[in-house]
């Protein structure tokens, strides 16, 4: 909801006289957050119905963050735009303020992500890792309902909440490696609607578009989805783009690793160069396997 207001303000600020209304839709992931992602049928579920409603001409601009979105939209709608990215790294939670390099073993950490997972299992494999759902508050306020040592969230939608003060710390993308499109919002509308298209371009951000691109065609050539963890993290650094990115599983056991690097122009070329990098590397297997309950 924060999200598609913070898009309202903008348009409203480009054109003060327009009006806009926000239809909220409670997405099937929304509903049974009980029910891990992978059990519903992976990230699509969290646009499905966003997306339905706007073939149909229930709504006319959705807003979405990207690292739910899959590697490829539905036929007849289309990503027109992508404001300036929020922060996006993964931010640690604890009891204690306690840091990453503080826990202790066996720390019972909370993650709905298998991304995340991989690489807390890769780094310390001692960590009890939770599963996790539920909105930010929902979450944090398991720390003590559960038990928990801590938690691992997006610092982006911290930061939409204001709620920088319950970070315990933000990790280096270094130390965890972010998700394509984790802190970017996608302004999505129907293919044939050609006089919003024109609308909506100046609220393209250079460095986001350019990142963002980079990534989607990363997880296009993976092909993976919800089921494999994978993280993907693209970034432009004057006219140079750096990628890094993993493939691996749950326990954190099998990781691929790679780091790509070239000219902004190069994006989607880089991306899917370094998806062919690491299924050259063995992520071929580690997406042909099939895992249950992970």
């Amino acid at each position: 909801m924060m999200q598609a207001q913070s898009v309202a303000e903008l348009l409203k600020k480009r054109d003060p006289g327009l009006q806009t209304e926000i239809v909220p839709i409670r997405t099937r992931a929304d509903n049974l957050q009980n029910v891990a992602i992978m059990e519903l049928g992976g990230k699509g579920v969290f646009v499905k119905e966003i997306e339905t409603e706007l073939l149909n001409g229930g709504v006319d601009i959705a807003v979405h963050s990207m690292k739910d979105v899959p590697a490829e939209l539905p036929p007849g709608l289309e990503m027109v735009a992508y404001p300036e990215r929020e922060d996006p790294r993964d931010v640690l939670v604890t009891r204690g303020n306690v840091k990453f390099e503080e826990l202790r073993r066996g720390a019972r950490i909370g993650t709905g992500s298998l991304r995340r997972r991989m690489q807390l299992l890769n780094a310390m494999p001692d960590l009890a890792i939770v599963p996790l759902r539920g909105n930010i508050m929902t979450r944090i306020k398991k720390i003590e309902t559960d038990k928990l040592d801590g938690i691992i969230l997006a610092a982006a939608g911290m930061r939409r909440m204001g709620w920088h003060n319950l970070v315990s710390q933000y990790l280096d993308p270094d130390l965890m490696v972010p998700a394509a499109g984790q802190g970017v919002l996608g302004i999505e509308i129907r293919a044939d609607d050609d006089d919003l298209r024109e609308r909506l371009l100046f609220l393209n951000h250079e460095q986001t578009v350019m990142e963002i691109k980079a990534e989607r065609a990363f997880l296009r050539r993976l092909g993976g989805g919800c089921q494999v963890p994978i993280a993907g993290f693209a970034r432009l650094q004057g006219r140079m783009l750096k990628m890094r990115g993993i493939v691996g599983t749950p326990d954190g056991r099998m990781l691929v690793d790679d780091t790509v690097r070239g000219g902004r122009d190069e994006a989607e070329k880089m991306g899917e160069a370094l998806a062919d990098s690491l299924l050259d590397k063995g992520a071929r297997e580690i997406l042909a396997i099939e895992y249950v309950n992970c």
